[in-house]
Parts: C-alpha cells; sequence; structure tokens
C-alpha cells in the first residue's frame, strides 16, 4: 500500500525536478526573477541578468552612470546569438509573460506541497578513509573535501577547516566571475578572428591590384619582357602566399583556442549545474585552474600592424623607355664596335627578404628563378630574324633593359 502511494509522489516530484530545470537563468543560476524577456533566439533571461551581461559587454556605455542602458549589443549565454538592442536597451525586450505565470504557478505548487521523505536518497559521496562517514566539512589547509572523523584522529587533525556550505558559496561565487570574464575574453578573441579574415581580404585585394598594375606596364613592352612579367608576378604571389599562409594560420591558433575556451565553458555550466556540494568542490578546483591558463592570450601572437600592406612593389621604366625610342637603324658611315658583355653587366640588384622569416609558416622560394641576362642576348638571335648587324647594336641596350626591369622592395 505504502509502495502505490509513494509511487505517484516519486512521479509528481520527478516532474516538479524537470520543470525547476527549464525555469533556471543561465546567468544567475537561480529560478527567473520577475520581469522574464525573452531574446530573439528564444531564450529567456531576468531582465537584471540581461542588464547585467549587458554592461559587461559594453562596458563603454556603462561608465557613463546612466541606470538605463540604450543600445548596443550582447551576446546570447546559451546559443551566442547576437542581441541587437533598440534605444531603449534591455528595456525594450519583450516580457515572456507565459513563463513569469508558470514560474508563479510553479512556487506555489512547490509551498503547498511538504516534501516527504526519500527512500533509498543517496547521501552525497562518502569519505574514503572511513567509508561509513559522508563528507560533510572542508580542509582549508589542503584544500580538499573530507569528513569530521578526519578533522578529529586522521589525517586532517592539525589542518584547518571550514563548514562545506561557505566553502562551496566562495567557490562558487568565484567560478561564476571567472566565466563572465571568459564569455567577455571568448568575445573579444572572435572580434580578433574576424579582423584576421578581414586582413586575408585586403591581402588577397592587395595581391590583385600588383599583379593588374605589372601587367598593365608590361602590356607596352616587347614580347621578350613577358617572361619576365611572369617572374615578377612569381614575386608578389609569393609574397601575397607567405602572407596569407601566416594569417590563416594565426587564425586557426585563434579558433583552436576559442574552441578549447568554449569547452571549458561548457564544463564550467554543467558544475554549476551540480547539486552536490562535495562534487562540486572536487571538480571547481581543476576547472578553475584550466580557465586561469586558458584566459592567459599572451602566447598567442599578434598581427603586425600594416602587415596586409603590399605597397612596397613598385616598378620603374624610365630609363627601359629611353633605351627603346634610342634605337635606330646603324648608318653605313658609323664604325662597327665591339660590346663585351662580360666587362659592361651591370650588377643585379639585390633584393631584401620579402618579409622576416616566420617558424611557424616557413614559405618556399619560387622553383623557377629569374632568367640571366646575359643570355637575353643568345635568346634574342635565336627567335629574332633582324639583321645580325642591328642586333649586335641593340645588345647592350637590351642588357641594361633587362637588368633594370627588377622590383624594388
Amino acid at each position: 500500500m505504502s509502495l502505490s502511494l509513494e509511487y505517484p509522489h516519486s512521479r509528481k516530484q520527478d516532474t516538479m525536478d524537470n520543470l525547476e530545470k527549464q525555469l533556471i537563468c543561465p546567468i544567475c543560476l537561480e529560478i527567473f526573477t520577475k520581469p522574464v524577456v525573452i531574446l530573439p533566439c528564444q531564450h529567456n533571461l531576468c531582465r537584471k541578468c540581461a542588464n547585467d551581461i549587458f554592461q559587461a559587454s559594453n562596458p563603454y556605455l556603462a561608465s557613463r552612470g546612466s541606470t538605463v542602458t540604450s543600445g548596443g549589443r550582447f551576446r546570447c549565454p546559451s546559443c551566442r546569438h547576437e542581441v541587437v538592442l533598440d534605444r531603449h536597451g534591455v528595456y525594450g525586450l519583450q516580457r515572456n509573460l507565459l513563463v513569469e505565470n508558470i514560474i508563479d504557478m510553479y512556487k506555489q505548487e512547490s509551498s503547498s506541497s511538504k516534501p516527504e521523505p526519500a527512500v533509498c536518497k543517496a547521501e552525497g559521496p562518502m569519505c574514503e578513509q572511513h567509508t561509513e562517514e559522508r563528507i560533510n566539512i572542508y580542509c582549508v589547509t589542503c584544500a580538499t573535501p573530507t569528513c569530521s572523523l578526519c578533522k578529529v584522529f586522521g589525517a586532517h587533525k592539525d589542518c584547518q577547516v571550514a563548514p562545506l556550505n561557505t566553502i562551496y558559496d566562495s567557490q562558487k561565487t568565484e567560478l561564476t566571475d571567472c566565466i563572465s570574464m571568459l564569455v567577455g575574453n571568448n568575445d573579444r578573441i572572435q572580434g580578433i578572428i574576424s579582423q584576421l579574415e578581414e586582413s586575408c581580404r585586403t591581402v588577397e585585394e592587395n595581391g590583385r591590384r600588383q599583379k593588374s598594375r605589372i601587367c598593365e606596364t608590361f602590356d607596352h613592352l616587347y614580347a621578350l619582357l613577358e617572361e619576365r612579367k611572369r617572374e615578377m608576378s612569381l614575386l608578389i604571389n609569393a609574397e601575397q602566399d607567405e602572407k596569407l599562409n601566416y594569417i590563416r594560420g594565426l587564425r586557426r591558433r585563434y579558433s583552436d583556442h576559442l574552441e578549447a575556451m568554449a569547452k571549458i565553458v561548457e564544463t564550467g555550466i554543467r558544475t554549476m549545474e551540480e547539486p552536490e556540494m562535495a562534487i562540486f568542490l572536487q571538480n571547481a578546483k581543476p576547472l578553475l585552474q584550466q580557465i586561469a591558463e586558458g584566459s592567459n592570450t599572451s602566447h598567442l601572437e599578434k598581427l603586425e600592424r600594416g602587415y596586409e600592406n603590399m605597397d612596397h612593389f613598385t616598378t620603374s621604366f624610365t630609363k627601359e623607355r629611353q633605351a627603346l625610342l634610342s634605337i635606330d637603324f646603324i648608318k653605313e658611315d658609323e664604325p662597327m664596335e665591339e660590346t663585351t658583355t662580360s666587362t659592361n653587366l651591370p650588377k643585379p640588384v639585390q633584393q631584401n627578404p620579402l618579409l622576416p622569416q616566420t617558424p611557424q609558416f616557413p614559405v618556399s622560394p619560387p622553383t623557377q628563378s629569374l632568367a640571366p641576362a646575359a643570355d637575353l642576348p643568345t635568346q634574342v638571335t635565336q627567335h629574332s630574324s633582324l639583321d645580325p648587324k642591328v642586333l649586335q647594336k641593340m645588345e647592350p641596350l637590351l642588357i641594361i633593359l633587362m637588368f633594370t626591369c627588377n622590383i624594388y622592395i
């Protein structure tokens, strides 16, 4: 008979417990406090909690000293959806009257029903040294939960102890603050990732613009310059690829860090929902250590100012144009001049490295090097039907042309 009466009560209690879980605010981890506001993503928050998280996400607005914050945005703590507020601030969010009515009904039902003693209810974790003793105190010296017998004549008899609820409240408050700080830190990292993505687009646009300028300039030169145009474009591609690889690698590191921090936040939220104080305290310390380590982003590199700029690729063809305009026929009374390419060759310009070497993202140099200028007269002879005397006249000019046609960095 008692079992039949006890079973409906147990089902009713389970229903009330499940309902209570649905009425927990994800910020204060308590039952919603009226007024309850509903976000555009259909999640609910206490208006006070919504205002607190908004001020934490927009400190420059809260610093104005106004109690009613207008405008701005913040992220939903449940789904990370961005909530954009109008001029009324959090007071412009719609109230969820249905949830408020359910809260009233739940409180009325909870106060009217008297809880009965639970049958075979677990009493929490037991002490490892004294298996029949329940963990009921906290050793401050050793920073671990323990039982009363350990304090009287056990391993913690000379240690300082405190009630579980005292340490529970302090560490719960500390963990709540750390989670709030980590959520704000994750938002900042998300902003950095967005900036890195914009930097990738800027580098790609700068690379396309520089290649377009190179191609536009080389369209006015002879077919002999087509190979050099391709090789100059390779230089821009090499720097563009190196910068993109570096920025994308940096973005991956920030994304990995953000994903790891999001997992810690989820673990922290699950820990906050732990009803047993002893189990909570067993899990809180390592979690706090992970949060402290994860909050430090000093090991993540920052993108240098002006790193996306590629305006250092410039060209100068003034001397080459003048040389081309000076080409003329060989006059009959003009003596033939011998040209010695081995003594008149100008020294090639030594190019500076495109970027400082980055160990994390090395970039291989182009597989093909620039064609030696000494071979150009031979190439002209092989691919030209001009008179040999004309070619001999043009040989020093072509040598100067090809060696001065460089990108100055």
